[in-house]
């Protein structure tokens, strides 16, 4: 493998169509005969004449030697920009997140909004996951997850920068609609929607329903809100959501009604995995994280 200092030497001699010049412009002491070793040794490992002499202090690239200039030129003019950046911290890059459908629509975007306005720089990766992409952090997949954790693993560090209230919706043409305030023992012998595949959500569910004296006679299973959201618009069946909005879930042929017996709220936490290193641009999105 080629020797970085053997490109710089190149690189400079290249930059200053001399040797003498060369080793002046050094970003640290060397001496011309230094200089030349570098050049010589680069040329003797890729077999061609690198430069070319046309006077007694100038050389010019051989046309071998503007092909590997054109190459390693833009990596040296832009090294001392990137290594401001990494000591200031002002890097960019791209940080992966991964987070509910519910937070994707309702909590990232005026979040996310604040970040490209101050640092443009920062390209931001997203993915839905239909539970708290816990294993997709641990293993680096992930820099962060968005989600409602119901415990926060040992090796995760985590911060809240939300909170969902439950609420009971049902179809907007169901008959208790006239009827004012629903209380779920209403609706107990109808078919209830829970989630498929977050099992700590369905728990979560189905213990706010025995709460209120339910145990569900009948289920149908959807692996998101939105798709529970359908099927209740559908007429084919209630559940209880946790949502962001003020006003609850707002979809076409859906009533939402807050629970407010007992009156809950579930924290949402973005996490990401302990580490001795801070991640520079996680620091940079949770300094601009909703106030609560």
């Amino acid at each position: 493998m080629i020797q970085l200092q053997r490109l710089e030497g190149f690189y400079w001699v290249a930059r200053c169509e001399g040797y003498a010049r060369a080793a002046r412009s050094f970003p640290y002491p060397i001496t011309q005969p230094g200089v030349h070793q570098q050049v010589k040794r680069l040329e003797e490992e890729l077999g061609v004449r690198l430069f070319e002499r046309v006077g007694k202090d100038r050389v010019i690239l051989t046309p071998e030697g503007r092909t590997l200039y054109d190459y390693v030129a833009p990596f040296l003019d832009g090294l001392p920009a990137v290594a401001r950046s990494l000591r200031s911290g002002e890097m960019g890059g791209r940080l992966r997140i991964h987070a509910s459908g519910h937070m994707l629509r309702y909590l990232l975007p005026p979040w996310l909004r604040r970040l490209q306005s101050q640092r443009p720089d920062i390209e931001v990766e997203l993915f839905e996951s239909k539970v708290p992409a816990v294993a997709a952090v641990r293993s680096g997949e992930a820099d962060l997850l968005v989600d409602h954790l119901p415990e926060v693993p040992p090796d995760f560090e985590a911060r809240q920068v939300g909170k969902t209230r439950p609420f009971l919706v049902f179809p907007s043409n169901h008959p208790l609609v006239r009827k004012g305030p629903v209380n779920p023992k209403q609706l107990g012998d109808e078919p209830f929607i829970t989630y498929s595949a977050d099992l700590q959500l369905r728990e979560l569910q189905l213990s706010a329903l025995a709460h209120h004296g339910v145990t569900p006679r009948r289920l149908h299973a959807a692996d998101s809100s939105e798709t529970i959201l359908g099927f209740v618009a559908a007429g084919l069946g209630y559940s209880l959501l946790a949502s962001l909005q003020p006003k609850g879930p707002r979809v076409p042929g859906v009533v939402a009604q807050p629970v407010t017996s007992p009156a809950r709220e579930f924290p949402i936490y973005a996490a990401w995995r302990k580490s001795a290193h801070a991640h520079p641009l996680r620091t940079v999105l949770l300094s601009l994280a909703p106030e609560l």
